[in-house]
């Protein structure tokens, strides 16, 4: 069976007008499931425990009588450390250091300066006391999703991570609880769904309240996160996963080929893109793809993601594939290309960049080292990886000297008579008394 996927060039009249509609993606929340959410949070925040056990029974089933059934302890976490697979365990362990490794660069130090009159100007930097961690369950296993979204936490400083999965049916992944071993995870409850976020949110008797919410999950996760954002922090609303490569036409077609599947795998919805001036390249990799589908487990859901949501688009050249790259602004884009660097000066709107004919997208979602949590459906062009910064506050410091009152005094007293906002202006120029009289001056208020 041919794989039927949308061809658009950049010659056509209309391009950019299909190119965007083919990226037009919004959240299938309607009413019915925004109204679920609001009952269930309300529920947890009035009711506490008693509303988290009521819908982990209903909505995994399960038979949990009291809270404590809920909780994972240390040792089993370290327990599943010790019990997978001595090859999972060693690319578990090496992961996280290169993770650990990279975010340890993006962590920022308080700092101060101080000006000629003897103000003191600065940041301080402290971290998040304690962040709350969402990690999809049951038959899903993301143990990748527990390490890019604790470790850098760890590195900011954060001192206690509680983490919430989801256990359908008793399904206890044990890879994930490695995981959580792994980039030390404090706390862990075998918790899901909208309940869980409240639960994180609000705090009940037995789950500490977060100050701030990261991790993917469902629609209705996605929902709950929105609607606490605000009594919480929240690292953003994600939408299905995307990829576009860009290809000079060089690259073997099966690699891109499989590049493209490794989006489209996730999900149906996701987005898979292939940028190329060469027309022939572009059947090539359409060739690779309709006989590697085939070898697939998933293979219904790379179809369907492919012929509702993928595209090849042929370019004239590079350069203006670098413009409808800017313009679709990926979460992943792939450079595969001869000179990545001739390239990459000029992209501006990308959440992770692949850079080289080698440079798998998949490196990224493990081991690579830079986080994979990135924004989709077009949010790059404004936001960022999820990072160490995310997990970090930033408060202003500002000391006055004595002259330094007077002299930012007199410009401060300005603009709030400007505003006409008296007591503001009365404030500063209290402090300019004494600076007034030692200049033999008339002080500005008594």
């Amino acid at each position: 069976m041919s794989l039927m996927i949308q061809r658009l060039t950049t010659t056509q009249t209309d391009f950019w007008q299909r190119l965007e509609q083919l990226l037009a993606w919004h959240s299938v929340a309607d009413e019915q499931v925004m109204q679920t959410v609001r009952e269930i949070l309300n529920n947890v925040r009035t009711q506490g425990d008693a509303a988290v056990l009521e819908y982990t029974c209903r909505f995994d089933r399960r038979q949990v009588q009291n809270i404590e059934e809920l909780m994972i302890p240390e040792h089993r976490l370290q327990q599943a450390l010790m019990s997978i697979d001595k090859n999972q365990r060693t690319a578990l362990e090496k992961a996280a250091e290169r993770i650990r490794d990279y975010h340890q660069r993006q962590k920022q130090d308080s700092w101060q300066y101080m000006e000629a009159d003897g103000t003191v100007l600065g940041q301080k930097i402290t971290p998040l006391d304690r962040v709350g961690l969402y990690v999809p369950g049951g038959k899903a296993a993301y143990p990748s999703s527990v390490l890019m979204n604790a470790l850098p936490a760890k590195v900011a400083g954060v001192e206690e991570i509680v983490m919430v999965v989801p256990t359908p049916d008793n399904v206890l992944n044990d890879l994930v609880l490695a995981a959580a071993a792994v980039a030390g995870v404090t706390k862990v409850f075998t918790v899901g769904g909208a309940q869980a976020i409240a639960a994180l949110a609000y705090g009940t008797q037995s789950i500490p309240k977060v100050d701030k919410i990261v991790g993917p999950g469902n629609i209705y996760v996605a929902t709950a996160k929105s609607m606490v954002f605000g009594t919480v922090g929240i690292d953003m609303i994600a939408g299905p996963s995307e990829i576009l490569v860009v290809c000079d036409g060089q690259t073997d077609p099966d690699w891109i080929a499989m590049d493209l599947f490794s989006q489209a795998e996730h999900d149906e919805q996701a987005q898979s893109i292939l940028l190329s001036p060469d027309a022939n390249f572009l059947d090539a990799v359409q060739q690779s793809m309709e006989r590697l589908i085939e070898q697939m487990p998933r293979a219904e859901i790379i179809r369907t993601s492919l012929q509702t949501r993928g595209a090849f688009i042929q370019v004239n050249d590079l350069a203006e594939a670098v413009d409808v790259a800017n313009f679709i602004a990926p979460e992943h884009l792939e450079l595969s290309v001869a000179d990545p660097q001739a390239l990459l000066g000029k992209i501006r709107h990308a959440g992770a960049i692949f850079m080289g004919r080698y440079t798998a997208e998949a490196l990224g979602d493990y081991c690579a080292g830079p986080n994979h949590v990135l924004p989709t459906s077009r949010t790059a062009r404004f936001s960022s990886p999820l990072g160490v910064y995310d997990f970090q506050k930033r408060s202003s410091l500002i000391f006055c000297s004595e002259q330094g009152a007077s002299t930012l005094g007199k410009i401060a007293s300005t603009l709030a008579h400007g505003e006409g906002l008296t007591a503001h202006a009365r404030s500063a120029e209290y402090r300019m008394v004494q600076s007034f009289l030692e200049a033999g001056e008339i002080p500005p208020v008594a």
